[in-house]
């Protein structure tokens, strides 16, 4: 999917905090103007693909009217009670072919059960709830944050949580197995997608999607319990295929705060992360966070259109697909030709024999083309093979290099810092354990550049 939106929306968008602390009012939730329609089509305008609402964040407080706690929409002012906000965006998202996801904050500072073990059993019932009462779910989002001050039904007091052990998880993830089998699910530790370690929205230069978590002191890691560093890398040897996620707010904050409308990430930020976090074989979790009024606010919607009108324009049009491609094929079968890198098709891919696992691939043109932009794409479903690849130009009497990098995965994006004008370019991949299996080999161009 690639690029997905986070939309942080609860008590906190009301008190101005960033974590509640578990003691607010229900009646101080109440959007004036809610509109889930409105929501999800910006962020469709965006480029989008996908909404992971945060139905209840770590002050407790339930965007749904769930049975597991009164701490929650059915007692708020905002419809009478009546509402609910997770069911708006699930049917907006889906009304827009967006896929609908959740966050549950494993943390609750105002449950009086937090820290025992009922409070797993509440947690769980919860997430029940979201998981059958609205539709196909494409995510489980897990938070690291968890123990701590909080109200807890009017204790007041600090409660510490053995993170390794309490939640129990595998029995969880059975459970979300069951009832969404088509959903991953996210924290620090997976078990389907990694958190990248960093809030700051960006991938590492070398980014393997397989991964073995490791705790903090060197033993079993767990959700808010792991060497954080480690996951903007992953890990090259490790046993568990777990791509990273990159999450990061359009906003300094995570919730909306009126004091941070002029401190909206322009479109050229946004751009930038892009490429760090989906071009580095990541995916993007853009955080849009709704204001009091239930809708974005204008600074973050005109960002965000022209954050996705800009790749949209970098990626209309393939320059290479016009060009006559020239490599060694595996077997000499047709079916594995280079010519499957600009067929538009991830599905079918270029590879060679077993015994060449340093091949390259040469691209020409009848006339010369432009480009500042060049993604590159593996064969997923084959594993992620290349370990460094460069690329060069034909400048008039010799190849010219003007681009290197290491991991590719599932997408790799490399910007030039100045456009490339040439009549022919070749991939050289340098190093990898086995032979190397590309579905793509796109050259763009970024509008306005020259």
């Amino acid at each position: 999917m690639e690029r997905c939106a986070f939309l942080h929306f609860s008590m906190n968008t009301f008190t101005g905090k960033e974590w509640g602390y578990g003691d607010e009012d229900p009646a101080l939730f109440h959007p004036t103007a809610f509109d889930a329609d409105a929501i999800v089509s910006v962020l469709k305008a965006g480029g989008l693909r996908g909404a992971i609402l945060t139905c209840k964040h770590h002050d407790g407080f339930c965007l749904w009217p769930t049975r597991t706690t009164e701490h929650s929409v059915r007692h708020s002012r905002w419809r009478d009670g009546r509402g609910d906000v997770v069911k708006e965006i699930a049917d907006a998202a889906r009304s827009h072919d967006m896929r609908f996801g959740v966050y549950l904050s494993p943390w609750d500072r105002n449950s009086a059960l937090y820290g025992k073990p009922e409070y797993v059993e509440m947690y769980r019932a919860q997430l029940r709830e979201l998981l059958t009462d609205y539709g196909p779910i494409f995510e489980v989002w897990h938070d690291g944050a968890n123990g701590g001050d909080g109200y807890y039904g009017g204790a007041r007091e600090k409660r510490l949580i053995d993170k390794r052990t309490y939640y129990d998880w595998p029995r969880t993830w059975e459970m979300v197995r069951s009832l969404q089998p088509d959903a991953v699910i996210f924290s620090d530790v997976g078990p389907d997608i990694r958190w990248v370690g960093n809030e700051s929205g960006y991938a590492g230069e070398t980014c393997w999607a397989t991964y073995d978590p490791v705790g903090e002191d060197g033993g079993p890691a767990a959700p808010g319990y792991v060497r954080e560093k480690e996951g903007e890398t992953g890990h090259r040897q490790g046993s568990h295929w777990m791509p990273a996620e990159c999450d990061v707010s359009i906003r300094p904050g995570w919730f909306w705060h009126a004091e941070e409308n002029a401190q909206v990430k322009t479109p050229a930020q946004l751009v930038d992360l892009y490429y760090k976090s989906t071009g580095r074989g990541a995916s993007l979790l853009l955080n849009v966070p709704p204001d009091r009024r239930g809708l974005l606010h204008e600074n973050d919607v005109a960002s965000l259109r022209r954050f996705g009108e800009l790749i949209e324009a970098t990626f209309a049009t393939n320059l290479a697909a016009g060009g006559k491609m020239a490599a060694l094929i595996r077997g000499n079968d047709p079916a594995f030709s280079p010519g499957n890198l600009i067929d538009g098709d991830r599905n079918t891919y270029w590879t060679t024999d077993d015994s060449v696992t340093t091949p390259e691939v040469v691209m020409e043109f009848d006339r010369p083309v432009t480009f500042n932009v060049i993604r590159l794409r593996e064969a997923i479903r084959l594993g992620q093979r290349v370990e460094a690849f460069e690329l060069d130009h034909w400048d008039t009497r010799a190849w010219k290099r003007f681009a290197q990098g290491t991991s590719i995965g599932s997408c790799r994006l490399l910007r030039t810092p100045e456009s490339v004008t040439t009549t022919k370019v070749r991939l050289r991949i340098t190093k990898s354990p086995v032979c190397p299996a590309l579905c793509e080999f796109g050259l763009y161009r970024e509008p306005g550049t020259a």
